[in-house]
């Protein structure tokens, strides 16, 4: 059986491209919008494309954010996608000062030139992911995936966790961030595996095969 993913819809997610990519993945895949449905998954994606601000009142306001904390304290399967990997933090500094869902202790912060650096913000396009070695939930993440690799961004913010043993892979763009975290059932990447072409594809079946292996069958 086909393990069955839930991807949450808050109204700024891309979620015709991730539902296409996951059910390529070998997954069956329903869209969600209510705090209520989350609990009838063992498996759900957070998406996202747009600001910090914004989302994270509309996943307050609508009550996904004690039902999102509250499956992953059940040690179900998450993927924070882009803006969704930014809302597992605690806070962010994007036009203003926002609290996060606080799953992940850290801050999401702007990219900022150094001086007489002409860096282009957002940070759009390919770039490489070092892969961490000794973060064993990462090695589960990119099976099968070369250090190096190059995956797709779109992103004017990065984030900064203060625990950095769940990084899985840092990404070079004037400094080197955090282009991803794993810690056991949470995964979160700031790139789009759903653009990101066979490279992409591979995150997600790891994320399948993962949901799989603990009972991401409904």
């Amino acid at each position: 059986m086909k393990p069955k993913i839930a991807v949450i819809d808050y109204g700024m997610g891309n979620l015709r491209s991730v539902s296409k990519a996951l059910e390529f993945c070998g997954a069956d895949v329903d869209i969600i919008s209510s705090a209520g449905e989350i609990k009838k998954y063992n498996s759900i994606i957070l998406p996202g494309v747009g600001s910090f601000g914004p989302a994270i009142n509309i996943i307050k306001s609508k009550g996904l954010d004690i039902a999102i904390k509250e499956h992953i304290s059940k040690k179900k399967m998450f993927l924070g996608i882009c803006l969704g990997f930014q809302l597992l933090f605690s806070e962010s500094f994007e036009d203003g000062l926002y609290k996060g869902l606080n799953i992940v202790e850290g801050t999401v912060e702007k990219f900022v030139p150094k001086q007489n650096e002409k860096l282009i913000i957002p940070h759009i396009g390919w770039n490489r992911i070092n892969i961490s070695l000794k973060n064993k939930s990462a090695q589960q993440m990119y099976k099968n995936i070369n250090n190096n690799d190059f995956v797709y961004f779109v992103h004017s913010y990065f984030c900064k966790p203060v625990n950095t043993d769940i990084i899985a892979t840092t990404t070079n763009y004037s400094i080197d961030f955090c282009s991803s975290i794993a810690k056991e059932n949470v995964w979160g990447c700031q790139f789009h595996p759903e653009k990101s072409s066979d490279i992409g594809l591979t995150i997600l079946k790891n994320f399948v095969l993962k949901c799989e292996e603990t009972n991401g069958s409904n």
